[in-house]
């Protein structure tokens, strides 16, 4: 039997109880090292952490692997740094790693995946576990036990530039796949290491006035919970979330990160997080500097620290010294600095860091690095994330088209594959001449001031070749779509124009585009931005903008090529959805691609050629102009497109109410007839299970996937309620004239709503039942009523059919 010299040091006693014992025996210095992050600046010199560290570090970020060669680089990169946090810590305590996981680890030779709003637009959940489960795998590996991921805020503005890392702007499908990825990353471990979650960006982020990155949010109360807090409380009660990340918004007069009302009232006494918060990079300094709330940098690490937040990042500013120094005299209370501490500790003894603090090397790294089936999940993710939006049956390309236009920048650049918050994007957003990440520093003034910027833009030309050679060298042999086209197309001619850039009014390579397009049988149009980093995106963090439609260079060279009279397919990438008159009016199919990673060009192809039949539906509504923002699919009654009939004119006076294209909304190269809804009960108690069966049949001619969704509306109420919610959904695949039946459980707790007083309340009454493939295109309809009222706590309620 082994012994201990201390109780800490037994991995057999609970994580709780480790972390009592070694809180006892820590000096105050050593626990405010364990509040702090150290961010290497440098990859190979360490003598910040040694200088400014000198009792340790509670995390250590490790954004700047995205710029070093090889897996072992980023391993031994990991071990020397721990090697060096643990000898400067008098117990030896180990830091916690973290790097981002939206769409993969940012390491060489890790698997890349479609933006969050991709990801969203499969519906998918078991995908989205899988995903989860990869991107935990390949980060354990080289040593990173906290994954920055998933990004549950709900978002209802396109002029907001990280839409794309978002599921859209439906809280019941964010949980559903919320919860699914906390689940896949936390559902295994390496060795004894154990992975955890971190959620972004609670709360409301994304409903920031005029879609501005960290403004103030106008968000009240109740929307605040029932909206924007429903996708972390899914992963709090059902997936036992345990990292929440602040965002940088202030609500109701206060920064999140400042706030005992929002980290300790909300999260922690009523959503029952019992995990650890930590800032976003330089969140606790604007409290002081940004938001003008405290007078030192001090007094707003001690409010931080008093609301709630257990650490900050990304390197120690407010929870300096002097704090130290307030704990240590009594100024602050010792109870404050005490209660963080434990919860970091408790953190790191049950992630087993003690046991095992360094990253795996040699054979052992590679193997639990690299999984049979990761390139697998990687096509299937970017296959079901594409949304065919239109079709006439231009689609899927016909063998008798003998010859094919390929026009516009995105088509002969595999960059355009990578969105916000992916490796590439990550590393190559540092060749770029100006920082837009939060937090982390712009380049010389000199180079800015040389930049050369697409015309009409500040944004800027990437034509360096370093930008290629660095795809090259993350993605081997990746392919644009242009190239996979003529791959798959070897007896068709297929002739290329660059046409316009992503942004802009250049429109000086329409007259050669038009040129080509006039010679070809179908013209394949690339549209839309750059979802990136830095100053070479058109949208991304720091990236915002009013004119969410394509930019004029593309919307006019529609309108041109309209006069040819040619077939036309458009294939949209951003981190928004295409919103374009002249694409509805002209295209005869519309592809939304998003960003789809590193088999985007083998995915959109097969959807092209018809060797795979979409099946992603939208997660959000598409505004016809930034002029109509919000519209959203789950309003409340008598507004937005439901606008009471005795209030005026029944659109605006230029545009109609309701959205470009409808959330869930999504087609398919095959049909699906919906019939024989069946309810178990027509009444139902507040704590009861109903259960709704329908048949749902493939009336093609081709297999496919159809995502059928159950909404719900409550008829009548105590408080306005929305007009419909998304209930469930469930991805259903079937064989030409297959038909199978369908079963969703309903929870009366999902209809829960907060009352006058703020309280969790089921209500009797009667629920309308919606059946269909999209929030708009109903088939088949029904009701129940829940026979009683019932209050209830919050977070025990259900959030998701399944």
């Amino acid at each position: 039997m082994t012994t201990y010299q201390y109780l800490y040091q037994n991995p057999e006693l609970s994580s709780e109880e480790r972390a009592k014992d070694l809180l006892e025996r820590m000096s105050i210095k050593e626990k405010m090292g364990q509040i702090v992050c150290y961010f290497p600046r440098q990859l190979s010199e360490y003598e910040e952490l040694e200088n400014n560290y000198s009792h340790g570090v509670g995390q250590v970020s490790a954004l700047e692997m995205r710029a070093l060669d090889t897996l072992e680089d980023a391993a031994r990169f990991q071990r020397e740094i721990q090697e060096i946090v643990m000898a400067l810590s008098e117990h030896h305590i180990p830091a916690i790693f973290h790097m981002e996981g939206l769409c993969g680890a940012y390491v060489q030779g890790a698997a890349s995946f479609p933006s969050g709003i991709g990801k969203g637009s499969s519906w998918d959940p078991d995908l989205e576990k899988e995903i989860g489960k990869i991107v935990g795998r390949q980060e354990r590996a080289i040593g990173i036990s906290q994954v920055f991921a998933p990004v549950l805020d709900i978002s209802r503005d396109s002029r907001f530039g990280r839409q794309g890392e978002t599921y859209g702007e439906d809280p019941t499908l964010a949980s559903a796949m919320g919860v699914a990825y906390t689940k896949g990353v936390q559902s295994e471990k390496t060795g004894n290491l154990q992975s955890e979650c971190v959620a972004k960006h609670f709360l409301g982020f994304h409903g920031s006035d005029g879609g501005i990155h960290g403004a103030h949010c106008d968000i009240p109360p109740r929307s605040l919970q029932e909206i924007y807090g429903k996708p972390f409380q899914a992963a709090i009660s059902e997936a036992g979330l345990r990292g929440i990340m602040p965002c940088y918004a202030s609500i109701n007069g206060e920064p999140i990160s400042a706030s005992k009302e929002i980290l300790t009232g909300l999260l922690r006494d009523e959503m029952g997080f019992d995990g650890i918060t930590l800032s976003d990079y330089c969140a606790v300094m604007n409290i002081h500097q940004v938001q003008k709330v405290s007078e030192s940098y001090t007094e707003a690490g001690l409010r931080a620290l008093s609301a709630g937040m257990d650490m900050e990042l990304h390197f120690k500013k407010c929870f300096n010294d002097e704090l130290a120094e307030w704990f240590a005299t009594g100024k602050a209370d010792i109870d404050i600095l005490n209660s963080a501490v434990r919860r970091i500790l408790a953190t790191k003894f049950r992630m087993g860091l003690f046991e095992n603090p360094y990253a795996l090397s040699g054979e052992e790294l590679t193997k639990a690095f690299h999984g049979s089936e990761d390139v697998d999940v990687t096509l299937q993710s970017a296959r079901e994330s594409l949304v065919l939006l239109k079709n006439d049956g231009t689609l899927p390309i016909q063998k008798s088209v003998k010859k094919i236009a390929v026009i516009g920048c995105h088509a002969s650049d595999a960059r355009i594959f990578f969105g916000g918050y992916t490796h590439f994007s990550m590393a190559e957003g540092l060749l770029a001449a100006i920082s837009t990440m939060a937090g982390l520093e712009t380049k010389a003034d000199e180079k800015k001031s040389v930049m050369k910027t697409i015309p009409g833009t500040p944004i800027q030309v990437d034509d360096d070749p370093a930008f290629e050679a660095l795809l090259q060298k993350q993605k081997p042999g990746i392919k644009n779509l242009l190239e996979q086209l003529k791959e798959c197309l070897p007896q068709t001619e297929i002739e290329y124009s660059y046409g316009y850039p992503v942004a802009g009014n250049d429109m000086s390579g329409h007259e050669e585009a038009l040129a080509i397009a006039g010679e070809a049988d179908l013209v394949i149009l690339t549209l839309g931005g750059k979802h990136g980093t830095s100053s070479i995106a058109s949208m991304g963090e720091g990236i915002d903008g009013t004119d969410i439609n394509l930019p004029i260079c593309q919307e006019i060279f529609l309108e041109k090529l309209s006069e040819l009279h040619k077939g036309v397919v458009a294939v949209h990438f951003n981190g928004r959805p295409i919103s374009s008159d002249a694409a509805d009016k002209y295209a005869n199919a519309i592809l939304e691609a998003w960003n789809p990673a590193e088999k985007g060009a083998e995915a959109i192809t097969d959807v092209l050629l018809g060797n795979y039949n979409p099946s992603g539906k939208l997660p959000l509504s598409v505004v016809r102009s930034a002029g109509q923002t919000p519209v959203y699919y789950n309003h409340p009654n008598g507004s937005s497109y439901h606008q009471g009939e005795s209030i005026g004119f029944s659109n605006y006076v230029d545009m109609p109410h309701t959205p470009r294209y409808y959330f869930g909304h999504g087609l398919s190269y095959s049909s699906f007839g919906y019939s024989n809804l069946r309810l178990s009960s027509t009444q139902i108690e507040p704590n009861g299970v109903i259960t709704i069966q329908f048949d749902i049949e493939n009336t093609g001619e081709m297999q496919g996937t159809e995502v059928v969704q159950l909404y719900v509306k409550d008829r009548f109420a105590k408080m306005t309620r929305p007009v419909m919610e998304l209930a469930g959904f469930k991805r259903v695949e079937l064989k030409p004239g297959e038909m199978q039946t369908v079963n969703l459980h309903v929870e009366p707790s999902q209809m829960a709503y907060l009352d006058k007083d703020m309280k969790w309340f089921i209500e009797a009454g009667d629920i309308d039942v919606k059946i269909g493939s999209s929030s708009h295109d109903i088939r088949l309809e029904g009701s129940f009523r829940i026979t009683s009222d019932l209050y209830l706590d919050g977070k025990n309620r259900k959030f998701y059919s399944k």
